[in-house]
């Protein structure tokens, strides 16, 4: 990377979390590029240089979340299908250790963005995600467990709700317990 491009994306990250900042205390709709770039320490032009909209810096924000969650797992899509596919029920299970350590140790690191997906779920389109999820791991593993369609639903939105409210819980505490302990209360809420 050239020193031009490294200020560049140097610049991007400043806007990223100034704008970040400004979704903590502030409704999407209400946040203005001078409060952005002030907060960024930069030009309104350099703003335009790099967005033509807010929009387009939340989506750029949601796509570099996206993209950066999914490196924290070591597991393939193909290897996770598989496994759902083969594994016996009784080693079939919704949260493991094996994605939660990960998943909440990308949360601790990466608090301000999950503050604003929890408080703001619409505006950072977290339900996506969620239903990724659903699609690729939850209703698979639901189906094996001859689990009625109708249900999966139903049962999906108890756990998913009442583990981002852990989430939740944590993050006003600034994640100040450690991720171990998180994810065993996960595990422990979530009887197998």
């Amino acid at each position: 990377m050239t020193k031009a491009e490294s200020k560049y994306f140097n610049t991007a990250r400043r806007m990223d979390e100034a704008f970040l900042e400004l979704m903590e205390k502030k409704d999407f709709a209400y946040i203005t590029v001078s409060e952005i770039c002030e907060l960024a320490g930069v030009n309104r032009s350099t703003f335009y240089l790099h967005y033509e909209t807010i929009g387009d810096l939340l989506s750029e924000c949601l796509e570099q979340s996206n993209t950066q969650f999914a490196e924290y797992f070591n597991v393939k899509k193909s290897e996770l299908e598989k496994k759902i596919e083969t594994a016996p029920l009784e080693e079939l299970f919704f949260i493991t250790s094996e994605f939660l350590i990960p998943y909440l140790r990308y949360i601790s690191e990466h608090k301000s963005v999950f503050r604003v997906a929890l408080n703001k779920p619409e505006v950072m389109q977290a339900n996506k995600t969620y239903d990724g999820l659903f699609c690729d791991v939850f209703n698979p593993i639901l189906e094996r467990y001859g689990v009625c369609e109708k249900d999966r639903d139903y049962m999906l939105t108890f756990y998913i709700e009442g583990l981002m409210g852990i989430v939740k819980r944590w993050l006003q505490f600034d994640c100040a317990d450690h991720v171990d302990k998180i994810a065993e209360i996960m595990m422990n809420v979530v009887r197998r």
